[in-house]
């Protein structure tokens, strides 16, 4: 039986999950606007519109170090208590607008103590905005669990520093620990004692990998550095040959580590040439356990009902396909497995069936 499409308003009301959402990539135009003005920092545009239609075509390069190179406007709002707090709390009812009922916020705390915070003030200062954000969400009847991964730049040598703080604040809404910045010529296991030490403490991490290098950076963060989950992705494919799959790839497929997939995003850094075309598709039906994200919602003009929506309209996806990535993002969420089984069967499940 032919199963059919779903439009766009639909896809609004489907619960969500995203595992992959960078929180310094995804404020509102208006919001930076506004906080640029206050720390007297120049923009591009102060109109909101233009600024979001300008991050847009800056984006659109195709190369990941002009994309990161995006970020130095937000990141300059991002350095006081006050910028940090709104930016937090609008990250979660930004969330809570778009049908997300579990996302994972992930952020370079060493960024973002310019303004003369210390490491552990941005990362309380966080966790307070987003608890804010949560609050709201929930009177609103929209509520949204969110849960903190904390970021080490892999240009830079705090990687371990920063793990250490993902450790001290891991029961206080931080869930586990990424590496980002520019992938190629700073392989993961440059940073092998951040890992170590994270395993040491039972601490889970993903890595960025697989975007702007290839399967040497997979291979690294998984068979070296002993990642769960692997960011992005993409050129696992460079191991899979007319459906036939090599052993790395079989790996990552048959230990069911989730691939932390942004479609859009990736066009835009040029890690995959269309949404018709986007491996996303291939790997879902050899069986990989795939995920939906946005990445960056201002960079990339995005959101996760805009995916979703890419997705169906471009590369043929079903409802149920929706909610398979969606079941998947929450099967590899790095919060305990009695609160992921239960958004689950009591959010997620229900919420397709009713939407539909």
């Amino acid at each position: 039986m032919t199963v059919p499409r779903i439009d766009i308003d639909t896809v609004r009301r489907l619960p969500k999950a995203v595992l992959h959402d960078h929180l310094d990539g995804g404020l509102r135009p208006a919001t930076l606007v506004e906080l640029a003005a206050t720390v007297g920092h120049t923009l591009p545009t102060t109109d909101p519109d233009a600024l979001a239609a300008w991050y847009y075509e800056a984006a659109n390069s195709g190369d990941l170090v002009r994309y990161i190179a995006t970020f130095e406007h937000t990141l300059a709002v991002m350095q006081t208590r006050e910028g940090l707090l709104r930016t937090a709390e609008e990250y979660v009812l930004d969330l809570a607008a778009d049908g997300v009922v579990y996302g994972e916020v992930r952020y370079a705390p060493e960024l973002m103590v310019n303004g003369g915070l210390s490491l552990p003030e941005v990362v309380e200062t966080v966790q307070e905005g987003l608890a804010a954000g949560m609050a709201k969400a929930v009177a609103a009847g929209t509520p949204v669990r969110v849960g903190t991964l904390l970021c080490g730049m892999r240009m830079f040598d705090r990687t371990r520093e920063i793990a250490g703080l993902a450790v001290a604040f891991r029961d206080a809404g931080v869930v586990g620990f990424d590496i980002a910045g520019a992938e190629d010529g700073f392989p993961p296991a440059d940073h092998l004692a951040a890992f170590e030490y994270l395993r040491t403490e039972s601490v889970p991490f993903t890595i960025h990998a697989g975007e702007a290098h290839g399967l040497p950076s997979i291979h690294q963060a998984l068979q070296v550095c002993g990642a769960q989950r692997i960011g992005h992705g993409v050129r696992i494919t460079e191991d899979i040959v007319d459906g036939k799959l090599g052993r790395l790839a079989s790996w990552v497929r048959d230990r069911r580590v989730a691939l932390e997939m942004c479609p859009t995003s990736n066009l835009q850094t040029g890690a995959a040439e269309s949404i018709a075309e986007h491996p996303i598709t291939a790997l879902r039906d050899l069986g990989f356990r795939v995920t939906l994200n946005t990445d960056n919602r201002l960079v990339s003009g995005t959101t996760m009902t805009r995916e979703m929506s890419l997705l169906v309209e471009e590369a043929g996806w079903t409802v149920e396909d929706l909610r398979t990535v969606t079941v998947n993002a929450l099967k590899s969420a790095f919060i305990p497995f009695d609160e992921r089984t239960a958004l689950i069967r009591d959010v997620v499940l229900p919420g397709y069936e009713a939407a539909l």
